[in-house]
């Protein structure tokens, strides 16, 4: 997609949802690409935070509405939101960012019956049935983009979030297969994948996510925005023959140790 083209919705601009985009990497997600000149929709269960990344958007002259959504409810359910997702954009979406997630972070023995169906549910379920509700109609038109938001805990063994790692690998598998599948139909499908970054969630233990930082190549936590550039650029026409790709945006945490 460019930010340039017009679109078939009223306002003129392309359209994105980004999930999960009440904060952190999500809100920076929506106020990049709204800096892009993309019309976003900002979705979350607060209905409070999503109207306040609202106001950042046009205070800084872009567009966006926010929709409420809880990813954890049933799939009908899901469905409906789309709808009203398609409709808060203007009538259709250009785009898609898969960037929700929860992550309960306790051993195997200690997590919960419903943290389990939660992290399963938003995780996996949501995305694949926001995917089947929403791409179709990109592909009918032979123009489209998605773009997941991964891990770099999908690829390490994690002795604390085994479960959120499954989900993350499991979705950016899900990426390869949708790249695959609505590729040749016009839209890309890529995932980025963040590192240890400090977001509003993990400001408690911000000493662990330095710790755990220092001895990769970047040396630091990742930033929200940085994670958002290369979400926007594979939104661009700059990346138009990438497919099925997984850009790592972690300071090397995978495959570099520096200390």
């Amino acid at each position: 997609m460019t930010t340039t083209e017009t679109t078939g919705t009223t306002t003129g601009r392309p359209t994105v949802l980004v999930t999960g985009s009440t904060s952190g990497i999500g809100a920076a997600t929506a106020r990049v690409l709204a800096a892009a000149g993309w019309h976003v929709v900002v979705t979350g269960r607060d209905a409070l935070r999503g109207k306040g990344v609202v106001e950042e958007v046009e205070a800084a002259g872009g567009r966006a509405a926010f929709a409420p959504s809880d990813l954890s409810a049933s799939p009908e359910e899901l469905r409906e939101f789309a709808r009203a997702a398609v409709e808060a954009a203007g009538g259709r979406l250009d785009a898609l960012v898969h960037n929700a997630a929860v992550c309960p972070a306790v051993g195997t023995p200690d997590l919960s019956d419903a943290d389990l169906e939660t992290a399963l549910a938003v995780n996996v379920r949501a995305p694949h049935v926001l995917t089947a509700a929403l791409v179709p109609a990109m592909a009918e038109r032979g123009r489209g983009a998605v773009v997941v938001v991964g891990s770099w805990m999908a690829h390490v063994g994690h002795p604390f979030a085994g479960l959120y790692a499954a989900t993350k690998a499991a979705e950016v598998q899900l990426g390869r297969s949708w790249a695959a599948e609505f590729g040749p139909r016009g839209v890309r499908v890529n995932t980025v994948s963040p590192g240890a970054t400090r977001t509003p969630v993990n400001d408690a233990a911000a000493d662990v996510v330095e710790a755990m930082t220092a001895g990769t190549a970047g040396g630091r936590p990742g930033r929200p925005e940085e994670v958002a550039a290369a979400v926007a650029w594979l939104l661009s026409e700059e990346s138009a023959y990438v497919h099925g790709a997984e850009i790592a945006v972690d300071g090397g945490i995978v495959t570099t140790r520096t200390a």
